[in-house]
Protein backbone atom coordinates (compact mmCIF):
# COMPACT_ATOMS: atom_id res chain seq x y z
CA UNK A 1 0.00 0.00 0.00
CA UNK A 2 1.44 3.38 -0.91
CA UNK A 3 2.13 6.43 1.47
CA UNK A 4 -1.17 8.42 -0.09
CA UNK A 5 -3.40 5.53 0.15
CA UNK A 6 -2.87 4.47 3.67
CA UNK A 7 -3.08 8.45 4.53
CA UNK A 8 -6.05 8.48 2.74
CA UNK A 9 -7.32 5.49 4.32
CA UNK A 10 -6.65 7.03 8.07
CA UNK A 11 -8.33 10.53 6.79
CA UNK A 12 -11.35 8.24 6.00
CA UNK A 13 -11.51 6.50 9.54
CA UNK A 14 -10.76 9.47 11.19
CA UNK A 15 -14.59 11.00 9.13
CA UNK A 16 -16.11 7.76 10.65
CA UNK A 17 -14.81 8.84 14.54
CA UNK A 18 -15.81 11.98 13.81
CA UNK A 19 -19.37 11.26 13.07
CA UNK A 20 -19.28 9.10 16.20
CA UNK A 21 -18.80 12.17 18.43
CA UNK A 22 -21.74 14.02 16.52
CA UNK A 23 -23.94 10.79 17.35
CA UNK A 24 -22.19 11.37 21.19
CA UNK A 25 -23.10 15.18 21.00
CA UNK A 26 -26.73 14.55 19.24
CA UNK A 27 -27.97 11.90 21.86
CA UNK A 28 -26.72 14.12 24.94
CA UNK A 29 -24.82 11.16 26.00
CA UNK A 30 -22.02 13.62 28.18
CA UNK A 31 -24.03 15.38 30.76
CA UNK A 32 -24.17 16.31 34.47
CA UNK A 33 -25.33 13.40 37.04
CA UNK A 34 -24.07 10.60 34.66
CA UNK A 35 -21.23 8.66 35.79
CA UNK A 36 -17.82 8.60 33.56
CA UNK A 37 -19.26 4.37 33.55
CA UNK A 38 -22.85 5.20 32.09
CA UNK A 39 -21.48 7.35 29.62
CA UNK A 40 -18.65 5.06 28.25
CA UNK A 41 -21.04 1.83 28.16
CA UNK A 42 -23.52 4.23 26.15
CA UNK A 43 -20.43 5.14 23.87
CA UNK A 44 -19.64 1.12 23.48
CA UNK A 45 -22.96 0.38 22.66
CA UNK A 46 -23.55 3.29 20.03
CA UNK A 47 -20.33 2.38 18.08
CA UNK A 48 -21.31 -1.02 17.99
CA UNK A 49 -24.90 -0.33 17.19
CA UNK A 50 -24.47 2.52 14.84
CA UNK A 51 -20.97 2.65 13.27
CA UNK A 52 -20.06 -1.81 13.22
CA UNK A 53 -18.02 -0.92 15.19
CA UNK A 54 -16.96 -3.97 17.30
CA UNK A 55 -13.02 -2.97 18.40
CA UNK A 56 -10.97 -0.19 20.27
CA UNK A 57 -7.54 -0.34 19.47
CA UNK A 58 -7.19 1.12 23.43
CA UNK A 59 -9.19 1.89 26.48
CA UNK A 60 -11.98 4.30 25.62
CA UNK A 61 -11.55 7.41 28.13
CA UNK A 62 -14.41 9.51 29.76
CA UNK A 63 -13.03 11.69 32.43
CA UNK A 64 -14.42 14.65 34.47
CA UNK A 65 -14.03 17.02 36.80
CA UNK A 66 -10.78 16.62 38.74
CA UNK A 67 -10.09 13.10 36.73
CA UNK A 68 -9.04 15.15 33.73
CA UNK A 69 -6.11 16.34 35.33
CA UNK A 70 -4.72 12.66 34.87
CA UNK A 71 -2.73 11.05 32.29
CA UNK A 72 -4.12 7.58 30.22
CA UNK A 73 -2.32 5.46 32.05
CA UNK A 74 -3.69 6.29 35.24
CA UNK A 75 -6.82 5.37 36.37
CA UNK A 76 -8.26 8.02 38.40
CA UNK A 77 -11.82 6.66 40.89
CA UNK A 78 -15.14 7.03 38.84
CA UNK A 79 -16.87 9.71 39.16
CA UNK A 80 -20.73 11.53 38.15
CA UNK A 81 -20.14 14.49 36.22
CA UNK A 82 -21.02 17.76 38.23
CA UNK A 83 -22.83 20.96 36.37
CA UNK A 84 -19.56 23.08 36.56
CA UNK A 85 -17.29 20.30 35.09
CA UNK A 86 -15.28 19.79 31.88
CA UNK A 87 -15.17 16.43 30.38
CA UNK A 88 -13.15 14.87 28.01
CA UNK A 89 -13.29 11.67 25.76
CA UNK A 90 -10.69 10.05 23.96
CA UNK A 91 -11.81 7.21 21.75
CA UNK A 92 -9.60 4.58 19.33
CA UNK A 93 -12.16 3.22 17.23
CA UNK A 94 -10.89 0.58 14.57
CA UNK A 95 -12.91 0.61 11.19
CA UNK A 96 -12.22 -1.98 8.85
CA UNK A 97 -9.05 -3.02 10.77
CA UNK A 98 -8.09 1.19 10.51
CA UNK A 99 -7.27 2.91 13.72
CA UNK A 100 -8.52 5.94 14.90
CA UNK A 101 -7.52 8.50 17.31
CA UNK A 102 -9.95 11.57 18.43
CA UNK A 103 -10.42 12.91 21.71
CA UNK A 104 -12.65 15.96 22.25
CA UNK A 105 -13.37 18.27 25.46
CA UNK A 106 -17.00 19.40 26.53
CA UNK A 107 -17.86 22.06 29.85
CA UNK A 108 -20.93 21.71 31.04
CA UNK A 109 -20.95 24.92 32.62
CA UNK A 110 -20.68 28.88 32.20
CA UNK A 111 -17.18 29.12 33.73
CA UNK A 112 -15.08 31.29 31.28
CA UNK A 113 -11.65 29.43 31.91
CA UNK A 114 -12.97 25.98 31.48
CA UNK A 115 -14.25 27.64 27.87
CA UNK A 116 -11.18 29.14 27.25
CA UNK A 117 -9.06 26.02 27.65
CA UNK A 118 -11.52 24.14 25.85
CA UNK A 119 -11.30 26.77 23.13
CA UNK A 120 -7.24 26.64 23.10
CA UNK A 121 -7.13 23.07 22.64
CA UNK A 122 -7.65 23.05 18.67
CA UNK A 123 -5.78 26.23 18.36
CA UNK A 124 -2.51 24.47 20.25
CA UNK A 125 -2.88 21.32 17.72
CA UNK A 126 -2.90 23.93 15.04
CA UNK A 127 0.04 25.51 16.35
CA UNK A 128 2.04 22.19 16.51
CA UNK A 129 0.79 21.14 13.27
CA UNK A 130 2.08 24.55 11.64
CA UNK A 131 5.50 23.65 13.33
CA UNK A 132 5.99 20.07 12.23
CA UNK A 133 4.74 21.72 8.47
CA UNK A 134 7.69 24.01 8.73
CA UNK A 135 10.57 22.37 10.01
CA UNK A 136 10.89 19.34 8.03
CA UNK A 137 13.92 18.20 10.83
CA UNK A 138 11.30 18.23 13.72
CA UNK A 139 12.31 15.18 16.14
CA UNK A 140 9.84 14.00 18.94
CA UNK A 141 11.36 15.57 21.79
CA UNK A 142 11.43 19.07 19.83
CA UNK A 143 7.68 19.13 19.20
CA UNK A 144 6.75 17.62 22.86
CA UNK A 145 9.03 20.96 23.96
CA UNK A 146 7.03 23.47 21.56
CA UNK A 147 3.76 21.79 22.85
CA UNK A 148 5.10 22.45 26.34
CA UNK A 149 5.95 26.08 25.39
CA UNK A 150 2.57 26.97 23.79
CA UNK A 151 0.54 25.37 26.69
CA UNK A 152 2.50 27.75 28.93
CA UNK A 153 2.52 31.02 26.87
CA UNK A 154 -1.70 30.42 26.38
CA UNK A 155 -1.67 30.18 30.56
CA UNK A 156 -1.84 26.49 31.04
CA UNK A 157 0.38 23.69 31.78
CA UNK A 158 1.18 20.32 29.45
CA UNK A 159 -1.22 17.59 31.45
CA UNK A 160 0.88 15.15 28.88
CA UNK A 161 3.51 12.67 28.99
CA UNK A 162 3.50 12.44 25.81
CA UNK A 163 2.14 14.87 22.93
CA UNK A 164 1.29 11.70 20.79
CA UNK A 165 2.06 8.90 18.87
CA UNK A 166 2.00 6.67 15.50
CA UNK A 167 -1.21 5.28 14.06
CA UNK A 168 -2.33 3.33 10.99
CA UNK A 169 -3.28 -0.69 10.36
CA UNK A 170 -4.94 -1.83 13.28
CA UNK A 171 -2.66 -2.84 15.31
CA UNK A 172 -0.23 -0.43 15.08
CA UNK A 173 1.46 -1.21 18.72
CA UNK A 174 3.00 -4.92 16.86
CA UNK A 175 5.27 -2.89 14.70
CA UNK A 176 8.75 -3.71 15.61
CA UNK A 177 11.17 -1.36 16.80
CA UNK A 178 11.67 0.86 19.72
CA UNK A 179 8.36 2.42 20.64
CA UNK A 180 10.05 5.14 22.51
CA UNK A 181 10.58 6.38 18.88
CA UNK A 182 6.91 6.19 17.59
CA UNK A 183 6.26 8.67 20.31
CA UNK A 184 6.01 12.77 20.49
CA UNK A 185 8.39 12.91 23.76
CA UNK A 186 11.31 14.06 25.48
CA UNK A 187 12.02 9.82 24.85
CA UNK A 188 12.35 10.02 20.76
CA UNK A 189 15.35 12.58 20.21
CA UNK A 190 14.67 11.46 16.00
CA UNK A 191 13.09 13.24 13.03
CA UNK A 192 9.54 12.18 12.80
CA UNK A 193 9.96 12.05 9.03
CA UNK A 194 11.68 9.22 9.33
CA UNK A 195 10.30 5.94 8.63
CA UNK A 196 9.40 3.48 10.88
CA UNK A 197 11.48 0.04 10.80
CA UNK A 198 9.18 -1.65 7.91
CA UNK A 199 10.05 1.62 5.88
CA UNK A 200 6.89 2.83 6.41
CA UNK A 201 6.29 6.84 6.65
CA UNK A 202 4.84 7.35 9.74
CA UNK A 203 1.79 9.20 10.58
CA UNK A 204 0.98 10.71 13.58
CA UNK A 205 -1.69 11.29 16.00
CA UNK A 206 -1.38 15.05 18.22
CA UNK A 207 -2.61 15.32 21.40
CA UNK A 208 -3.22 18.22 23.00
CA UNK A 209 -3.69 18.07 27.09
CA UNK A 210 -4.10 20.95 28.90
CA UNK A 211 -4.49 21.17 32.61
CA UNK A 212 -5.24 25.01 34.32
CA UNK A 213 -2.16 26.19 37.03
CA UNK A 214 -3.90 24.74 40.06
CA UNK A 215 -4.18 21.12 38.46
CA UNK A 216 -7.65 21.42 39.09
CA UNK A 217 -9.89 21.02 35.91
CA UNK A 218 -8.12 19.90 32.54
CA UNK A 219 -9.31 19.12 28.62
CA UNK A 220 -7.93 17.02 25.70
CA UNK A 221 -8.05 17.48 21.97
CA UNK A 222 -6.59 14.79 19.63
CA UNK A 223 -6.72 13.82 15.83
CA UNK A 224 -4.43 12.58 12.97
CA UNK A 225 -1.55 15.22 11.78
CA UNK A 226 -2.22 16.00 7.77
CA UNK A 227 1.16 17.11 6.56
CA UNK A 228 0.41 19.98 4.62
CA UNK A 229 2.43 18.91 1.95
CA UNK A 230 0.44 15.79 1.51
CA UNK A 231 -2.84 17.57 1.33
CA UNK A 232 -5.55 15.63 -0.11
CA UNK A 233 -6.94 16.51 -3.33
Amino acid sequence: MTTNSRLAALLATEKKAEALFEAIESQQLVRPGRTETEVDRDIFTLAERSFGVKKHWHKRIVRSGPNTVHIFAENPPIREIANDDTVFLDLGPVFDEWEADVGRTYVMGDDPEKHRLCRDLPRIFDTLKQYFDDHRDVTGAELYAYAQQRAEAAGWLFGGAIAGHIVGEFPHARIPGDKDLYRISPANPERMRDPDVLGQMKHWIIEVHLVDRARTFGGFYERLLQPADMAMA
